[in-house]
């Protein structure tokens, strides 16, 4: 009997963690916040020249599904031969769907904001999004996303970007993101 009873509660002390995390993981709810950063950097091999630049964003979850954006990216370049240095940046509105696969949140979405700085027209942009989160515990993720932005004016001149760039340019972005 005394073999039983400890047999019970060792099938208990283990079956208890098991319970826990069958428990269905939940990404976002309604009313949810989150904030994403990203960053990139990059030099020439002899290091007379660099290239840095900020990614964030500050979401609102409406439903479990849908989220809306704020989202800003700065860049600076200081190359070596170049005419000295430059800002560009862009601030964009976003409003993305989110496929609710537990700890994977593929989404899918669209943006529209402004792209402006020294090396780029100032002009509206608006595109498609997509990307993939994954959690890493309840509150954090690392994030991958991809955006075609379509200039709305191309003008002339897009400075040492090329002709290329005035039908649009893609944008990638890996990072890390919060919830509460």
């Amino acid at each position: 009997m005394k073999i039983r009873i400890a047999l019970l509660g060792l099938i208990a002390l283990f079956a208890a963690p098991l319970a826990a995390r069958a428990q269905e993981f939940q990404a976002f709810n309604p009313g949810d916040w989150e904030l994403t950063l990203a960053g990139s950097g990059s030099n020439s091999s002899d290091f007379d020249g660099t290239t840095v630049g900020i990614n964030g964003s500050l979401g609102y979850f409406f439903t479990e599904n849908f989220e809306f954006a704020v989202r800003q990216s700065l860049g600076y370049t200081d190359l070596a031969g170049a005419n000295g240095s430059a800002w560009n940046g862009s601030t964009r509105l976003a409003v993305d769907f989110h496929f609710d696969l537990e700890r994977f949140q593929p989404f899918v979405g669209a943006n529209i904001g402004y792209v402006y700085g020294d090396l780029t027209n100032d002009t509206f942009i608006a595109g498609p999004e997509v990307g993939l989160k994954y959690f890493v515990n309840d509150t954090t993720f690392v994030f991958v996303m991809a955006e075609y932005q379509f200039f709305f004016d191309s003008g002339d001149n897009v400075g040492d970007i090329g002709d290329n760039a005035q039908d649009g340019q893609f944008v990638y972005t890996l990072g890390l993101g919060f919830k509460w």
